[in-house]
């Protein structure tokens, strides 16, 4: 069974949000503060985290930083906050998504099935030779999941990963932030676009020598973006 760890502060809504996830076969654990929220996180294995903002102690974004060091569990992060650059924030430390109160417990679920679905699906694949994608200087190992810049290798996020794949095998075509959106999240972009717009940065300074002159992902302004062979 699936495990996941909520981190939320208002027990009525961590509550209800374990209720409908149980419901849906998950296996759920409560931290109701930052510093507990954060030691959980990093002392067991949950297959997905869910992680509001606005917590005592120590809050979401540090939380999701700290756990972006060491593990690439799915982060959902959820808030009452509505401002963009909350959003911006959240997704730049490493979040796969990002929630607004309030909203649906369906969609919720919804949203926690489909990363679960893409990260397990992305991950549980075992072949005896490892995939590699390489392209001028970039060394992609898809079995692995390790990326590597001139020998260097990169620490990247599961979402960074998948979008630099996705990219990557698929050079000179362009592709629109809202099929880059359908592609690797798994869900509607409408009021999304900052995610993609944030990741495609977020990869840019791991992989660009001059993040202003790319020489990989290039922009297609007006359109959305292409990998460059």
């Amino acid at each position: 069974m699936s495990k996941i760890l909520i981190v939320e502060d208002e027990e009525a809504i961590a509550e209800l949000e374990k209720d409908y996830l149980e419901l849906n076969d998950f296996e759920v654990t409560i931290e109701n503060n930052g510093d507990t929220g954060l030691a959980a996180a990093l002392s067991e294995d949950f297959n997905l985290v869910i992680l509001d903002l606005m917590l005592p102690g120590i809050d979401g974004f540090e939380i999701c930083k700290r756990i972006r060091e060491e593990k690439n569990v799915p982060i959902l992060m959820v808030s009452a906050k509505k401002d963009d650059i909350d959003k911006i924030r959240g997704l730049g430390l490493g979040a796969d998504d990002y929630l607004t109160k309030p909203f649906s417990p369906s969609e919720l679920v919804a949203r926690v099935k489909a990363h679960m679905s893409r990260y397990e699906r992305l991950v549980g694949s075992h072949s005896k030779d490892n995939d590699i994608i390489e392209i001028r200087g970039i060394r992609i190992d898809k079995t692995a999941r390790r990326v590597f810049i001139d020998g260097e290798e990169k620490t990247f996020t599961t979402k960074e990963f998948d979008l630099l794949t996705f990219l990557a095998e698929n050079p000179n075509h362009v592709f629109t932030k809202e099929e880059i959106f359908r592609e690797i999240w798994d869900m509607d972009s409408i009021g999304d676009i900052a995610t993609v717009t944030v990741h495609i940065k977020k990869i840019r300074e791991k992989i660009e020598t001059d993040t202003s002159k790319p020489q990989y992902i290039e922009t297609i302004w007006g359109v959305g973006y292409r990998f460059k062979l």
